[in-house]
């Protein structure tokens, strides 16, 4: 049914059109992964191309994430204003901008200018996510939101595992590996020089993605992809929320988003400081490049095991519990445990698989809060998606956190800043999810109703 504005109510969709928006949908996950995730092979090789330090190196996440945070809420309004498809068109715009962008900062080798084109970027992957999130979330029975989400998952971190893999083909050589050793001893006109055409080998690869970014664009505007309406409210959820004023009457979508905030802190902190963690051990780049697509591996295989038992067997609530209880345990196993080990012929401390396996721990935390975060907004949703989208500047702050503390007591010890991230995570699994109010004076038996309403309905 098309409401006056030419909106569809998702609930009206058939079963064919909701396959292909879910269709077109995942392909949208896919590119924000190829495109995230190769920040994982970027860092360490403009650590070497432009000669940074690591706290410089993580400039990368960064620049790309923080643009999140600058253009979440007006993506919103963005969106409000021009619609999905249009809005979805614009933001495949700016990321081909951001990769177009790559071509001048690699002629001139200015790490500034890359850093621009990486915000610009994360600008155009904050308009779609700002879309794309939502969009799935309400796209379908709200107990099986987890499980779209997983789905979504699968497209996004199958293509973070093949963009590093593909990244490092096109652009490294075997005679890499001993480059940044080799570096030191060369005279400064020659190290510019090889430097110069080291970092020059990007600009056909992005030129290219900024090409397909830009077609991509044209086929989601004019693909039979339905503008629904993600602000739909029930009777019962307009009477509800007929005293909200604004998004900050929603506690548990502030408190969520900052659960975002640290959980995808700590993703890509599993996945973009794993190539520098191996090199600290010995391993070499063109060895190590492949860590992040175990990890990336290991969470895949965490969306596959949500979309199996989620919600069939295991409520949503109780698998993002699990999840973080695993983040933190395997955060203690990271710095505290020794001895090397010879697995998929990697001969390595055993640490750095418990990195690794941060990907299952991480694998169904995004899934779980969304659907909680915006549980009741009603007319709301699509500004509270925007503020949780927000939430992915934590994708700036935190590995620039890693990085301080990687220069000042190694890179091992600098797993701690994770543990707490975690233990908030786990806080609001248990009970942050519930809060519908500010007061501190809330009866503990209206938090118990709250909590039996969740579980037996939302969830």
């Amino acid at each position: 049914m098309r409401t006056q504005t030419g909106m569809v109510d998702p609930g009206s969709l058939s079963r064919r059109d909701t396959r292909i928006s879910i269709l077109i949908i995942g392909m949208l996950f896919f590119i924000f992964g190829f495109v995230s995730w190769v920040n994982a092979i970027l860092i360490p090789y403009f650590k070497i191309a432009c000669e940074l330090t690591s706290l410089q190196s993580y400039l990368v996440t960064f620049a790309f994430y923080i643009s999140y945070l600058v253009m979440s809420v007006p993506s919103s309004y963005l969106l409000r204003s021009v619609g999905f498809k249009k809005g979805m068109m614009i933001g495949f715009w700016a990321m081909a901008l951001g990769a177009f962008i790559f071509v001048p900062a690699a002629l001139t080798r200015t790490y500034e200018l890359f850093l621009l084109g990486l915000f610009t970027l994360g600008i155009g992957l904050a308009v779609l996510q700002t879309a794309a999130n939502p969009y799935i979330t309400i796209l379908g029975p709200k107990e099986s939101a987890a499980q779209r989400i997983s789905v979504m998952g699968i497209c996004n971190k199958f293509a973070g595992i093949i963009a590093p893999l593909i990244f490092a083909a096109v652009i490294l050589r075997v005679t890499d590996t001993d480059l940044e050793r080799t570096l030191p001893g060369m005279a400064p006109t020659e190290r510019a020089a090889v430097l110069d055409a080291f970092i020059r080998r990007v600009i056909i690869p992005y030129s290219v993605l900024g090409t397909v970014l830009f077609i991509l664009g044209l086929v989601v505007r004019f693909s039979p992809l339905p503008e629904i309406n993600t602000e739909n409210e029930s009777t019962e959820t307009a009477a509800v929320n007929s005293s909200k004023k604004s998004i900050f009457d929603f506690p548990h979508l502030i408190l969520g988003a900052l659960a975002i905030f640290l959980h995808v802190g700590t993703q890509v902190i599993a996945i973009d400081t794993i190539i520098s963690y191996a090199g600290s051990m010995g391993i070499p780049l063109l060895e190590a490049k492949v860590f992040p697509s175990y990890t990336l591996g290991a969470t895949i295989v965490g969306y596959f095991i949500g979309i199996l038992i989620i919600p069939k067997y295991v409520k949503q609530v109780n698998a993002l519990r699990f999840c973080t209880l695993l983040g933190s345990a395997l955060t203690i196993c990271i710095v505290t445990m020794r001895g090397a080990v010879t697995i998929f012929g990697h001969e390595a401390d055993v640490s750095i698989w418990f990195v690794v396996l941060l990907g299952l721990a991480n694998s169904l935390v995004w899934a779980g809060i969304w659907p909680l975060a915006l549980d009741g907004l009603g007319r709301f949703t699509k500004l509270g998606a925007s503020v949780l989208i927000m939430g992915l500047c934590g994708n700036a702050v935190l590995p620039l956190i890693y990085g301080y503390f990687a220069d000042i007591t190694g890179e091992r010890a600098a797993y701690w800043v994770l543990l707490p991230c975690y233990a908030y995570l786990m806080y609001y699994a248990f009970y942050g999810h519930l809060v519908r109010s500010w007061g501190i004076s809330r009866p503990a038996v209206a938090l118990n109703n709250t909590y039996e309403l969740s579980e037996d309905k939302n969830l």
